[in-house]
C-alpha cells in the first residue's frame, strides 16, 4: 500500500507535547506511543520499496539540527528522519556560526527561527541547554539529542525499540547497562523507561563509575558483570566517555576490558538468546571484542536502523502538537 498523508493517519490526540526533552517526565502510555508510531515507519516507510522510503508528512516544514557537539549517527539519523518525512533539513555548526563571535544559543535559535525554521534539534555538553530553547518559544518543537550527561531520549527510546522487536515486549526484563554510567545520559535515558515500562535495570561496572544511589530509584547495582551473565535478557555496553572525565575512573583500558568487556566466553555464559546493544561509537577490544559485536546475538546496526524510524516518530509528533497548540 502506498501511503499518503490522508489514508496514514494523524499523530493521537493523547499527545499534546511540543517538546521531547527527556524520558523522565514522559508516562509509559506516551512511550509506547511514540514506540508503536516507530514501529510502524520502521515496518510501512523504512522496509517498503512501494514507499520508496518517504512518506510526505511534514512537507512544508523546515527542521534545524543545532548540534554543538561532535555527533554521526545522530545528526545523519535526525537528517534522514526529517528528510525521509518529506521535511526541509538545515545543518548547523557551531565551529562556523556566530556563536564563534559571542552569539548566545538563544539568539541563534530565535535567528533561526526568524527564517522560518519550524521545529530545533538539539545536542549540546550543557544539560538543560534543549530546556532553555525549549522555554523561549511557544509553538515551536524541540527534541533533544542529548545534553551533557542528563538525558539522551531517542538514543533510549531506539533502545526500547529494538528490544521490543526482539522479545515482543519491555514488561519483566533484566537490561544491564554497563559501563561508564556516571556520565551516560544514554543510561538515564534508558533507566527512567525501563522503569516505567516494567523492565528490570542494572547498572553495572567500576564503583568509580556506578553510584549506590541508583538504588534509591529502583535500579540493582552490581561491580561484577560475571555474576550477572545468566540472568540478564539484555546487555546494553556503554562507552567510557573519556572526554567527560577529570581523572581516569580505572588503572587502565586493558584492565576495564579485562574486568568488563563483553567477550565470546563471557557471551557463551549468558542466555541463549542474549540481546547485546551498545549505543554506539562502539570501542572494540574495550567495551566489546570484535566477534562479538559482529556475532549473531549483537543487534548494534539494528538499533540504527532504529533510531531512524523513531526520530521520525519524535519529529512527526512533536511538530504536530506545536501546530496544533498554534491553532488555538
Amino acid at each position: 500500500m502506498l501511503y499518503t498523508p490522508e489514508n496514514w493517519g494523524s499523530v493521537p490526540e493523547s499527545w499534546t507535547r511540543t517538546h521531547l526533552l527527556g524520558l523522565e517526565d514522559l508516562s509509559s502510555e506516551e512511550i509506547v506511543l511514540l514506540l508503536d508510531l516507530a514501529e510502524r515507519f520502521r515496518n510501512n516507510v523504512l522496509e517498503s520499496p512501494e514507499n520508496k522510503r518517504k512518506i510526505p508528512l511534514l512537507v512544508g516544514k523546515t527542521i534545524a539540527n543545532l548540534f554543538f557537539e561532535n555527533s554521526t549517527r545522530t545528526r545523519t539519523s535526525f537528517g534522514l528522519a526529517g528528510r525521509r518525512l518529506g521535511a526541509d533539513v538545515v545543518d548547523f555548526s557551531a565551529g562556523t556560526s556566530s556563536m564563534a563571535k559571542g552569539e548566545t544559543v538563544v539568539d541563534t535559535a530565535r535567528n533561526l527561527h526568524a527564517m522560518g525554521v519550524d521545529a530545533f534539534v538539539v545536542r549540546h555538553s550543557c544539560p538543560g541547554a534543549p530546556q532553555m530553547i525549549a522555554q523561549s518559544f511557544d509553538n515551536i518543537a524541540v527534541v533533544n539529542a542529548g545534553d551533557g550527561a542528563h538525558e539522551h531520549p531517542t538514543q533510549g527510546l531506539l533502545d526500547l525499540l529494538t528490544m521490543r522487536r526482539q522479545f515482543g515486549r519491555i514488561e519483566g526484563l533484566t537490561v544491564a547497562l554497563v559501563g561508564d554510567i556516571a556520565h551516560s545520559r544514554v543510561a538515564r535515558s534508558n533507566i527512567f523507561a525501563l522503569l516505567k515500562l516494567g523492565a528490570k535495570p542494572i547498572v553495572c561496572g567500576p564503583s568509580t563509575l556506578v553510584s549506590p544511589y541508583w538504588e534509591d530509584l529502583g535500579v540493582r547495582v552490581s561491580y561484577s558483570i560475571d555474576e550477572i551473565l545468566p540472568e540478564v535478557d539484555v546487555f546494553n555496553l556503554l562507552r567510557i566517555q573519556f572526554e567527560r572525565q577529570v581523572v581516569r575512573p580505572f588503572p587502565s583500558i586493558r584492565e576495564y576490558a579485562h574486568l568488563y568487556a563483553m567477550d565470546s566466553d563471557r557471551l557463551a555464559r549468558c542466555k541463549n538468546d542474549v540481546l547485546i546493544l551498545a549505543p554506539g561509537p562502539i570501542n572494540r577490544g574495550v567495551e566489546i571484542t570484535p566477534e562479538v559485536a559482529d556475532g549473531s546475538r549483537s543487534h548494534i546496526l539494528d538499533q540504527v536502523t532504529n533510531g531512524v524510524a523513531v526520530r521520525m516518530a519524535a519529529l512527526w509528533s512533536t511538530i504536530t502538537a506545536a501546530e496544533r497548540k498554534a491553532r488555538k
